[in-house]
């Protein structure tokens, strides 16, 4: 096993960076964790925030770099262009674009474009999880992959056929700031639970319903006034309500199909989507996120013959 970095990968997103130095197994030798995000990186530069972060982990000044991300969009370092759907993962991740005027090899892997009239969408950062968590190469495939803009993907022999956004985190931290739940929720709506029984009746009640939200946000207010809900609960019941109604949707755009959902996700996140998954009757299995990203960085950097793939 060699202790000599053969490639830095970083996950670059709009407010976090992870970087890791790789070696040419696939062994990770170092890490770096920062909140120098596009938003701080156009201020202080891209290029000198990397190369302050791979100085820190002891890069060679020649190491390539491959990178995932944010970093690649439109506001980013440079603009990776989209790769239409349908596409291969293996296609996707071979068209990382450089980064010019550089002394290393840097490469940014691009997004994925969905350019149907009735349903256009775009991601960035998450084809590269979705091509580290390890799904086999043969049939149909449904992967879930939660967060602010959560991503369900249709992967159909190896390729990316279709995929849809449900905004869940971004409407919940909406909601509980400048909606009338914040009178709710509070200040600092509390942390959820996957135990509590509140984000599982609310996550049932928007199961039961095919995910209609939009009738029920307002009986959360009326439970507060009506039945002295508390604040820490009615977190728990809009976390429930969105994430329930997420997966109703989800469900009936893609159906339940023969495999399991791969449900890409850590920590707290992960355990709130295990539960509701549950409580709608799919079979799943998790795919820790952390390790899924770093996995397709590395198969990226392989397609793009930054390091020589094992066994070749």
């Amino acid at each position: 096993m060699s202790s000599v970095p053969a490639v830095a990968a970083l996950d670059w997103g709009t407010t976090r960076l992870r970087a890791w130095l790789i070696d040419g197994s696939g062994k990770v030798l170092a890490e770096r964790r920062g909140d120098d995000g596009l938003i701080t990186a156009r201020e202080k530069g891209f290029s000198n925030v990397l190369e302050g972060h791979l100085a820190a982990m002891g890069a060679p000044d020649t190491l390539p770099v491959i990178i995932c991300g944010m970093a690649g969009s439109r506001q980013g370092w440079i603009e990776a262009p989209y790769v239409t759907v349908p596409a291969p993962l293996s296609a996707i991740l071979g068209g990382a674009a450089r980064v010019a005027d550089q002394k290393r090899d840097i490469r940014i892997v691009p997004g994925l474009a969905q350019r149907l009239t009735d349903a256009p969408d775009v991601m960035r950062g998450e084809e590269t999880q979705l091509a580290g968590a390890g799904l086999p190469a043969k049939g149909r495939h449904l992967a879930c992959m939660p967060g602010t803009h959560s991503k369900w993907v249709l992967v159909e022999d190896g390729a990316v056929a279709g995929f849809g956004t449900w905004p869940t985190g971004e409407l919940f931290s909406v909601l509980a700031a400048h909606s009338i739940l914040k009178h709710s929720l509070g200040e600092h709506p509390a942390a959820v639970t996957a135990d509590s029984p509140f984000f599982r009746q609310w996550c049932e009640r928007a199961l039961g319903e095919g995910g209609d939200v939009t009738s029920k946000l307002f009986a959360i207010r009326a439970a507060g006034l009506l039945q002295d809900l508390k604040s820490e609960d009615a977190a728990a019941c809009l976390s429930g309500l969105l994430i329930g109604g997420e997966i109703a949707s989800a469900k009936r755009r893609f159906g339940a199909g023969d495999a399991p959902v791969v449900l890409i996700a850590s920590g707290a996140l992960a355990m709130l989507y295990q539960a509701a998954l549950d409580l709608a009757g799919l079979a799943f299995r998790t795919v820790d996120a952390d390790e899924a990203v770093r996995a397709g960085l590395i198969e990226a950097a392989r397609e793009n013959g930054m390091i020589a793939r094992t066994g070749a």
